[in-house]
């Protein structure tokens, strides 16, 4: 007996299951509402039927209750073990060693990364401050989630250590964050933060997310007959590995961005450095322009088909996939679900650097959600070259930030 009979055994022992014409209506196990149960085909309108379509918990404890309607003998929960939650390893030695040695090492990482930027030309007005120093301050400024007054201790001493050849003031460091012109600098830095793990990912997966801003957005509710109002925020579209959680390429939009036109971008700036196998995305992705520029590439596109999709014959790769879907299902869903990964990328990167931004400015939130993704993939970094032993080497070719210019 798996874990979905077992609640199911549950749920008829201890709820009360309507019926309804044809249908069953079984209530949740948390106590929010209830579930449509059809059987003969088997139905139900819960996420996890319309993600697996497979017997769901409500439609198995149906069937118990109706088992045991018809006299035949059905056992107690409590008489049935349910399995155990399934225990993921921990290389715990390496996990402790980047947990400690990782602020220094970010430092250090950072620092070679910056190295790679070409310095813009200035044609007028006083020098200014390195752009690797900035970007460096900036990335470490985030990092370290705390104010800008507080952070020029931790600035002072990365000076010190000559990570930084001009200690700048925190408003100019505030100043530079604000810039639209450094956004492709960070979008860069990120792409070629990802490099060293080429060797390592082969299976990416696509999601987007949401992080709040400090501002609120205002509008009349005529249902309700009042205003209402609620934190604004901005969007992170973002590509990753789906082993180490390195984000290989990031796009910011505004709150109510579609997901779907950042496919593309995404999956060409990945596709153009490594050598992607397969791909995952939920829905919300699935097109035949999607799909067919991941075959395209020679990759296979695991993406979720929508409510009352079919086979069309209008795109062959739609028709493949959309066969193996249906007939393989078991199969399609263990590929699919490898996009959970990207589900525990931004958990990673919310949980250590923040689910909200600070900045009130568009261009500033734009590079403050990259300086997150920034810091998160020089992290997953330090973890690989503890548990995977690669070693990180940024710009092999030589080549910086070439093309990317910021005028004066």
């Amino acid at each position: 007996m798996d874990l979905r009979q077992h609640k199911g055994l549950e749920i008829a022992a201890l709820s009360k299951i309507n019926r309804k014409g044809e249908s069953y209506l079984v209530p949740s196990q948390s106590g929010n509402g209830q579930y449509k149960v059809r059987l003969g085909p088997d139905e139900c309108i819960c996420p996890d039927f319309q993600t697996n379509r497979a017997k769901c918990k409500h439609i198995y404890a149906v069937e118990y209750m109706l088992q045991r309607e018809n006299g035949k003998a059905v056992p107690l929960p409590d008489a049935v073990v349910p399995l155990r939650a399934k225990n993921y390893t921990q290389n715990w030695p390496a996990y402790r060693l980047a947990q400690i040695n990782e602020k220094a090492k970010l430092q250090a990482l950072l620092y070679e990364l910056c190295n790679g930027i070409d310095e813009p030309i200035q044609t007028m007005g006083r020098t200014r401050v390195p752009m690797s120093d900035m970007i460096f301050a900036a990335a470490y400024k985030v990092y370290s989630q705390v104010s800008s007054r507080r952070f020029m201790t931790d600035l002072k001493e990365a000076q010190l250590r000559r990570y930084i050849w001009k200690l700048p003031c925190y408003n100019t460091v505030n100043n530079y964050i604000v810039m639209e012109e450094l956004t492709p600098y960070l979008q860069w830095l990120i792409i070629q933060s990802s490099l060293p793990l080429k060797a390592v990912e082969t299976d990416f997966a696509v999601d987007s997310s949401g992080f709040s801003t400090c501002q609120y957005v205002r509008w009349f509710d005529e249902k309700y007959g009042k205003e209402q109002s609620e934190k604004d925020w901005v969007k992170a579209h973002l590509m990753c590995g789906v082993k180490t959680n390195i984000v290989t390429a990031a796009e910011i939009g505004g709150a109510f961005s579609s997901d779907h036109g950042y496919f593309a971008p995404l999956f060409n700036e990945t596709a153009r450095r490594f050598s992607v196998k397969e791909v995952s995305a939920d829905k919300a992705y699935s097109s035949y322009a999607n799909l067919r520029l991941v075959d395209m590439k020679g990759a296979v596109p695991y993406i979720d088909f929508k409510e009352g999709s079919t086979d069309t014959g209008k795109c062959e790769i739609w028709n493949r996939m959309y066969h193996y879907y249906s007939l393989n299902r078991q199969e399609f869903m263990a590929h699919y679900h490898k996009r959970s990964n990207v589900e525990t990328t931004f958990s990673m990167v919310k949980a250590k650097f923040g689910g909200s931004i600070r900045s009130k400015m568009p261009a500033a939130q734009t590079n403050e959600v990259l300086l997150k993704l920034l810091c998160h993939n020089i992290c997953c970094l330090i973890q690989s070259t503890y548990e995977l032993g690669i070693t990180v080497e940024f710009w092999p070719d030589g080549t910086g930030a070439a093309g990317i210019a910021l005028e004066a």
